[in-house]
């Protein structure tokens, strides 16, 4: 027998929920949560329900009404004014008192009409019942009232008794009337405060809510050691003096991949090769030296004077840095020598280092997680990010989350986002569905996805709708990158010039969070090591590279007005309403996205060897445009206007030119306007 049997109100199909309730939803500060659920129970009793809601460090709940608007089908909302985790939960009851107050309308409305009816009519009912019933059906009334006073105390049971009063006396009155007692007030009022005893209650469903930047950012990567010039090993102070120049270009976040010492046993020399020359200075990703490991400065790259300047120059430049963490060691790294249980022993006890055969990679050893130790191993790696969240980083790139236990990344972010609500992590997972989600549920801001390798109309399309739709799009945040360090792809190596165009312009538009890895993307860096791999040759990871931005064919101008648009238009800042619209040629690709009154509208040619034309086929109903209005298509990168009409447009698309058209598409004007 359950602990209290007189629930009698059902609540099913709570929404929005991850995963049951085991794993927060996204949203962002300011946002208004839209909940709903399936909430019935027995019988013809009017039902009340509400959804209770609170930041998980407030110790009381507050409450919005719910409303039915189906077939038992509920919602309400609230808005989220704080970031870090929230809670809510749906309460559901037998509404009593407005069972009641309905019933007694009815009863006085009946009197009213036997009242009034002719006398032959009247004589045929029994004219005293609702006589009788009416004081009856009152001092009902009061008792309900006066159960819900129980609840409370103060003024507020004060006043419930009081109306019970009333109509108490109004039923030792007897008198009639024609209209009921239950002022609109005295509804308002009660409604406020109902008798909640047998109430139902859904489980608490945890939110996520997050600053801005999470849902919007335009992100940076580069190597502070190539930012010298003449060859010269590059410092923080050289990164420091590009951060104006990209802040001015629109790039809002800036990624510097590892700057700790780099280990030198095993040290990979240029190419990826495994023999490294003297002057050979490694891969950052190889953490650790005699100087320090993952909360030291590669002596090369300057000291924490350097670094603490970098990040003042980003705040006055309004854009911030972030780190890349790396959770290994080279052989040098001191956790080696102070704690080698935090690695893999092989029988000859030596530590097994990082390998996917035949592939061997001895510059680097894996964290073990299953290491006896393994609660001083959570620790020690949280503390990394605590020790420069101190020096002012609140962005993380987190490299290969998936290769670390998911539950540790459960435990470590909920840890720091605690203490500081405003940290943002990247995973950069590229693996399995199900594991990139697991991350993302896990606790992960923003994530890495299969865009890279997504190159034709039904890929982007099926893999946008996946992206966008429930239940991914509660708690998956993409980022679109068409190149990293380590990624050379295909199209790139292949497309030339207008690949990468086209590229920038589907990851810039597509989703409201993308990033480049800047030098070697905007001066369309595209020999690859090898055929048919996705290295690049003389690759940035193992040697110094002289990147000469004044090169008069970069791509930054264009980047610059595409991230312009991004920054100017509300629409490009969320994926919410991303829709794709149908066109007559496989190679053309058109989408749009609305944000109130803002609306962009992308054609983009995927063909980057030829012309492509043919018809849009735009679904006017989902852009609230009529089928005989004209409207205004101003493309932001050409800086040219077109009149369309209806749904069927005519484009032509040379990629040798601009690839694709992002038209910011004007209020309508009617034809008899014109």
């Amino acid at each position: 027998m359950p602990p209290e049997g007189r629930n009698r109100v059902v609540i099913e199909g709570v929404r929005p929920r991850v995963d049951g309730g085991r794993f927060p939803f996204k949203r962002i500060v300011g946002d208004l949560v839209e909940v709903t659920a399936v909430i019935y129970g027995d019988g013809h009793d009017h039902l009340a329900a509400r959804v209770l809601y609170r930041r998980e460090d407030e110790a009381h709940w507050r409450y919005a009404k719910m409303d039915p608007f189906s077939n038992d089908e509920w919602k309400g909302s609230f808005k989220v004014d704080a970031i870090g985790l929230w809670l809510f939960r749906i309460e559901g009851w037998v509404d009593h008192f407005d069972t009641w107050a309905d019933g007694l309308e009815k009863r006085i409305a009946a009197q009213r009409d036997i009242s009034r009816a002719p006398l032959e009519v009247a004589t045929s009912f029994n004219s005293a019942a609702p006589d009788s019933e009416i004081p009856l059906a009152l001092r009902t009334g009061a008792e309900i009232l006066y159960r819900s006073s129980l609840e409370y105390g103060g003024k507020e049971a004060a006043r419930l008794q009081t109306i019970a009063q009333d109509f108490q006396k109004v039923a030792d009155r007897n008198s009639t009337f024609d209209e009921t007692p239950v002022t609109t007030e005295i509804r308002d009022f009660v409604e406020k405060h109902p008798d909640r005893r047998f109430a139902t209650q859904s489980l608490e469903t945890p939110v996520r809510v997050d600053r801005e930047r999470a849902r919007f950012s335009t992100w940076y990567e580069f190597f502070p050691r190539s930012a010298g010039s003449l060859g010269q090993h590059g410092t923080l102070e050289d990164a420091t003096k590009l951060i104006p120049f990209l802040a001015e270009a629109g790039f809002d976040v800036i990624y510097l991949p590892p700057i700790n010492p780099i280990g030198t046993a095993y040290r990979k020399g240029k190419n990826n090769s495994v023999v490294a020359q003297p002057e050979d200075i490694g891969s950052p990703w190889a953490i650790g030296d005699l100087k320090g490991g993952h909360t030291a400065i590669a002596p090369e790259l300057g000291g924490f004077v350097d670094f603490d300047a970098l990040v003042r120059a980003a705040t006055r430049n309004q854009v911030e840095i972030a780190l890349d963490i790396a959770f290994q060691c080279s052989p040098n790294h001191p956790w080696v020598k102070s704690h080698p249980d935090w690695f893999s022993i092989r029988p000859d006890g030596s530590i097994q280092y990082a390998e996917n055969p035949p592939k061997k990679y001895q510059d680097i050893y894996p964290l073990n997680f299953e290491s006896n130790d393994w609660r001083n191993l959570w620790e020690e790696l949280s503390n990394v990010f605590l020790f420069w969240i101190k020096r002012g980083v609140k962005i993380f790139r987190v490299d290969n989350p998936h290769t670390k236990a998911l539950r540790f990344w459960e435990w470590c972010i909920a840890k720091i986002q605690r203490m500081h609500p405003d940290v943002i992590f990247l995973a950069e997972a590229f693996t399995r569905p199900h594991i990139m989600y697991g991350l993302a549920k896990r606790g992960f801001t923003q994530s890495y996805t299969y865009f890279t390798w997504r190159t034709t109309k039904h890929e982007l399309t099926a893999y946008l709708q996946e992206l966008t739709s429930e239940p991914v799009s509660q708690f998956f945040r993409p980022n679109f990158w068409p190149n990293t360090p380590d990624i050379l792809p295909h199209m790139l190596q292949t497309g030339g010039r207008p690949a990468f165009i086209q590229r920038a312009i589907l990851a810039a538009t597509l989703t409201a969070n993308y990033g480049i890895y800047g030098p070697a993307y905007e001066l369309m860096e595209s020999r690859a090591l090898r055929e048919g791999g996705e290295e690049y040759a003389d690759s940035e990871k193992y040697q110094l590279r002289d990147w000469d931005r004044k090169r008069e064919d970069s791509l930054l101008p264009l980047l610059k007005t595409l991230n312009s648009a991004r920054h100017q238009h509300p629409s490009l800042q969320q994926n919410d309403t991303l829709h794709f619209h149908d066109t007559d040629n496989p190679m053309i690709l058109c989408y749009s996205k609305r944000a109130g009154t803002d609306m962009v509208l992308v054609v983009v040619n995927l063909d980057t060897a030829n012309i492509q034309s043919g018809w849009t086929m735009l679904d006017l109903a989902y852009l609230g445009l009529a089928n005989d209005v004209d409207f205004e298509c101003k493309d932001l990168l050409a800086d040219n206007s077109y009149s369309w009409s209806g749904s069927r447009n005519f484009v032509m698309l040379d990629p040798n030119v601009l690839p694709a058209h992002l038209f910011h598409v004007s209020l309508p004007v009617s034809n008899e306007q014109r």
